[in-house]
């Protein structure tokens, strides 16, 4: 966790702003963190980074556009030093939960800086940041905190007061995100964020304005009966690759599922649903496009992913990174059986990865 100090300092620099462009993650994590700040201030421009989690020279046009007199950017792991040169007149604050990185005249904020191995994600830091004057929102920091694989004193908060969405009997992060009433709110928070850029902050404009879980969930108004309309659109593409995924498990103690979709993006949500029903595995889907192999790597405690894909990657034509039970990859096609073989053998020697 941050300090109060800390939380009162980003506060400060959402009060201290007129025209605030903010850059989040594309998941539930990110939206839930944007959503928390945008909702406070009421001002300002988001931008959903996709593909890749890094601010870098892809967003000089959009910020040139715009003209912020601020850029928060919400966990995503990099920022190009480029990106923060050329827009260094503008303050820009970093809020995130990755692996620290140090940004000379960037104003970063991470737990991780004082307990590496302390994982709290931006959903529950932004909700501490503007919880004094919106606590009604905790709703959308709860869906940002399970949707990344946790549980805390805000999620108990608000199983207490809405245990018809967030039982009490669920004790694990995997149950509440996988096989709880709450399960479809924050799957729709995710898939809407898939497709064209247009169709995604159009949806995310209208959660902007959606007043309880309940009108979502539940389809209680026209705004919330669009979302769930292309919410259901995207599911039907999801479950389709899920049941040919289910398809191909077998004994291996690393589960490759690859496939091929030029649109959208399930790797992250298919990774973590597989990790929930084999727990005993390493799981990787790799999606295949341009080219590349965008690969999502999940594991249970035991084996230390970061480390794993770092020695995967060695010798290959790629980059990769995360947490030390869930990381991300992007590998040339040509390269990618190599990366296979060696993070197999890096898991095989477990004895330098494990936690």
């Amino acid at each position: 966790m941050l300090t109060k100090e800390q939380y009162s300092k980003i506060l400060e620099e959402l009060d201290s702003c007129n025209k605030p462009l903010f850059f989040f993650h594309d998941d539930s994590d990110g939206l839930a963190s944007f959503l928390l700040l945008y909702r406070y201030k009421k001002e300002g421009k988001g931008v959903c980074v996709k593909s890749h989690p890094k601010v870098d020279s892809r967003f000089f046009k959009v910020t040139q556009e715009y003209d912020p007199d601020k850029i928060f950017i919400l966990d995503l792991a990099i920022l190009d030093p480029e990106f923060a040169e050329e827009f260094r007149s503008i303050p820009i604050v970093w809020v995130d939960h990755h692996t620290p990185m140090k940004i000379p005249g960037v104003r970063y904020y991470n737990p991780r800086v004082d307990a590496p191995v302390k994982i709290t994600c931006v959903a529950e830091l932004c909700y501490h940041v503007v919880k004094e004057a919106r606590p009604d929102d905790i709703w959308i920091a709860v869906a940002g905190i399970i949707g990344d694989w946790q549980l805390s004193d805000v999620t108990k908060e608000f199983s207490d007061k809405h245990p018809d969405l967030l039982p009490p009997s669920i004790d694990k992060p995997e149950k509440a995100l996988f096989d709880s009433p709450y399960s479809r709110l924050i799957k729709i928070m995710n898939f809407i964020l898939k497709g064209s850029t247009q169709e995604v902050m159009k949806c995310v404009k209208i959660l902007t304005r959606i007043d309880s879980p309940y009108e979502l969930i539940n389809g209680e108004s026209s705004k919330a009966k669009y979302v769930l309309k292309r919410f259901e659109k995207v599911n039907a593409l999801y479950e389709q690759l899920l049941e040919f995924a289910v398809k191909q498990v077998s004994t291996n103690k690393i589960l490759v599922i690859k496939y091929t979709e030029d649109k959208m993006s399930f790797t992250g949500e298919l990774s973590n649903e597989l990790l929930y029903r084999y727990p005993d595995r390493v799981i990787l889907v790799a999606r295949e496009k341009s080219g590349e192999m965008k690969c999502s790597l999940r594991t249970s405690p035991g084996i230390n992913l970061q480390k794993a894909v770092a020695k995967a990657l060695e010798g290959v034509q790629g980059y990769g990174g995360g947490h030390e039970y869930a990381c991300g990859s992007c590998v040339k096609v040509e390269d990618f059986d190599k990366f296979l073989e060696q993070l197999k053998a890096a898991i095989n020697m477990n004895d330098s990865l494990k936690n």
